[in-house]
């Protein structure tokens, strides 16, 4: 050992942590295939994990350690300097190490709730230390503890090993030194790159399953975070992941996917804008949207879920119930761009966090304050989380309600005032502002169903103990809405409104499919006065919500969605729904499943939504351009500030041939007859 030490000379104590890195990197990797062994075997998947998960390690050592190895070779020595340098390696060395350790100790809970490594979410969420310490304190204790007593010990035993080791190196000669470092330098890049053809590894060099869970196993958690944070500068662009087309292209088939005529469309500047006239003719109406913090269709009696929404299966049998509604995302925020502002998920965060959709981006509530509607967001807990007040009051909200505004809430937990004090804040919220004659939309957003699962006691009989679990906390949910509506049903405010329950996604989005289609189903019911029983069996998507809802509301607008209005949408329309899960991106047409994926070949499936299973089906090329014009329309609309409030200034006479074309809003609708209501209004709307 001694021998050896003398040989490898300043690089020394980076070999000797290199190894150590190898071992946990790959006792981890083993550890997780064998809690995921039914996974792993089901895409016969030990060997590749296994082999590639060494090179992938190896690789994440070159990056972490190359360079610094590099100049130790070159700076270290008796002299000021050279110690000052190994003091800095020996910060590095153990800062690195125990970065590694905790991202392993802390990958089985991320892979709990999220279906893969820690990825982009993970720093997103860390943007926030009290709302998820206060949330690990309360549901994670054990968990938390353990970190942070292996965090120490690696700390402390990081620290006295590199003491160690970078003790009484020997140094070769000045002469040598170059050399020496050259070929460290050599070794580390090659080593880094781990390839010798055009593109150094990536994630989807080692892919080889269509279980993204799987294909995550074989990176490790810190490569695969730093992979996610290295993305982040050019993650806007879907082009870089999924392939190019001509932004006329992507314009045609936008416009073609949402189902309106051509006639319709009537700005040059903004070529998704299209004019619809609503089917409702009367006055028009107030809006609320109760957005439900993870209730999945799994927890959902009426869809086939477990029996903890009794409230909410009572609606689906009074109000327009979608049976085959799919979330665009897997959070909050991608679930509030949907509904809120009907935008197409991307591979970047949602809108309501980048920088350029902050002000003059499209939502529901900018559309409404011009026509003298009063516009608020009502959330239990603090509005700054996922940069939601921003978003919000940038883009058309006018009040803000969070909680500080509860004034002795009947519950507080981590995410702030329970759902019951959410409902009946909303409601006297909506009763005043009856009372002073404003029209109003309302965006109110549950928390109380988030981990850990915090509600007042005495209100439901427990679906099981212990009380702090998701599926007692989805039933506490059911039980607010439900309160809400009891009350709403007697207020004055209830012939006016027009009412939509919708999750915000499902929870704990994962399996063994490159988009696990059965957990983006999700619940959705517009109730209110004059909207008649149906029970809907087309597939349909969440941006789909914000257009029906403007016709049911009786609002003809111009607008940049692309949703379908679902009252002018033939019965036998076999549906359509998107979605956006980590970096794959998922066309669903009736059971024909297109997915794009980054750097890879589109790839067609049929989805069986009774056995709830995806297997491999060829679909043809047109579907598989159609999910790249679909997947490249929001980066596109998004980077070039297309997806704006409705242009009312731009019209010029129409242009074959050209997405820049434009109709004035009284010939386009003339021409095409769509200020006469649908023929089959009534069964919608009374």
């Amino acid at each position: 050992m001694t021998q050896l030490k003398r040989w490898l000379g300043p690089f020394w104590p980076f070999a000797c942590f290199s190894l150590f890195a190898l071992c946990l990197l790959g006792f981890s990797r083993l550890g997780l295939a064998l809690w995921q062994a039914d996974r792993v075997s089901a895409v016969d998947g030990w060997g590749t994990i296994l082999l590639q998960g060494l090179r992938v390690d190896f690789a994440t050592l070159c990056w972490v350690w190359g360079i610094p190895a590099m100049f130790t070779m070159l700076l270290a020595g008796p002299h000021g300097a050279g110690r000052v340098w190994l003091s800095l390696m020996r910060v590095w060395l153990t800062l690195s190490l125990w970065l590694m350790v905790f991202l392993e100790i802390s990958t089985p809970a991320f892979i709990t709730e999220y279906g893969v490594r820690p990825n982009r979410l993970y720093i997103e969420y860390l943007i926030y230390p009290k709302e998820v310490l206060s949330m690990l304190w309360a549901g994670r204790k054990g968990e938390l503890l353990l970190a942070v007593l292996v965090s120490l010990l690696t700390l402390w035993g990081g620290w006295r090993l590199s003491g160690r080791l970078l003790g009484g190196l020997s140094l070769p000669r000045w002469p040598l030194r170059p050399v020496f470092a050259l070929l460290i330098l050599a070794i580390g890049f090659l080593g880094a790159r781990s390839s010798l053809g055009h593109r150094a590894l990536n994630p989807a060099m080692v892919a080889f399953a269509d279980d993204p869970l799987v294909n995550a196993l074989t990176v490790n958690s810190s490569y695969s975070l730093f992979f996610a944070i290295k993305q982040l500068g050019n993650e806007e662009d879907a082009a870089s992941m999924y392939g190019t087309l001509p932004d006329e292209r992507v314009i045609e088939i936008v416009r073609a996917e949402s189902g309106r005529p051509a006639a319709a469309f009537d700005s040059v500047s903004l070529p998704s804008q299209s004019v619809n006239p609503a089917s409702h003719q009367g006055k028009p109406k107030n809006l609320v949207i109760l957005l439900q913090e993870s209730l999945g269709a799994q927890f959902v009696g009426s869809l086939s879920g477990l029996p903890l929404t009794p409230n909410i299966d009572a609606l689906s049998r009074q109000g327009w119930a979608f049976e085959q509604l799919y979330a665009t995302g897997t959070r909050s925020v991608r679930g509030i761009e949907a509904v809120v502002t009907g935008f197409t998920p991307t591979p970047a965060q949602a809108v309501v966090k980048l920088g350029k959709s902050q002000t003059n981006f499209f939502t529901l509530a900018d559309l409404l304050k011009q026509r003298g509607y009063s516009t608020s967001f009502i959330y239990g807990g603090e509005s700054h989380f996922d940069n939601m007040r921003s978003f919000f009051l940038g883009n058309g909200f006018s009040q803000i309600v969070e909680q500080k505004d509860f004034k002795d809430p009947v519950f507080e937990g981590s995410w702030g005032a329970s759902d019951e004090d959410l409902m009946a804040k909303a409601n006297d919220t909506f009763e005043a502002l009856h009372k002073e004659g404003k029209p109003f939309f309302s965006l109110v957003f549950s928390s109380s169903n988030h981990d850990p699962f915090e509600f007042p006691d005495d209100r439901i009989e427990l679906y099981e103990q212990p009380k702090a679990t998701r599926n007692n906390a989805a039933k506490y949910a059911d039980y607010a809405i439900g309160e809400f509506f009891r009350k709403a049903k007697q207020s004055e405010y209830w012939q006016d409104t027009l009412f939509l329950v919708i999750a915000d996604h499902d929870s704990r989005v994962g399996g063994a499919s490159l988009v696990p289609i059965p957990r983006f189903h999700i619940p959705g019911v517009i109730v209110g006065d004059g909207i008649a029983p149906k029970q809907d069996r087309r597939i349909v998507s969440q941006i789909d919500m914000a257009p029906t809802l403007l016709s049911l509301m009786g609002i003809s607008a111009s607008y940049p969605m692309l949703g379908q209005d679902l009252t002018r949408t033939p019965d036998d329309w076999p549906g359509r729904a998107i979605m956006q899960y980590d970096k794959n991106f998922a066309l669903m047409r009736g059971k024909d499943v297109v997915i794009l994926q980054p750097e890879q070949a589109a790839e067609g499936f049929v989805y069986d939504a009774t056995a709830q299973t995806l297997r491999p089906a060829p679909q043809s090329d047109a579907m598989k351009e159609q999910a790249l014009g679909l997947a490249l329309w929001g980066s596109m609309a998004y980077q070039q500030g297309l997806y704006r409030t409705a242009d009312t200034t731009e019209t010029t006479p129409k242009q074959q041939g050209s997405y820049r074309t434009a109709d004035t809003t009284e010939t386009a609708t003339k021409q095409q007859g769509l200020h006469q209501p649908p023929e089959n209004a009534d069964t919608v709307v009374r």
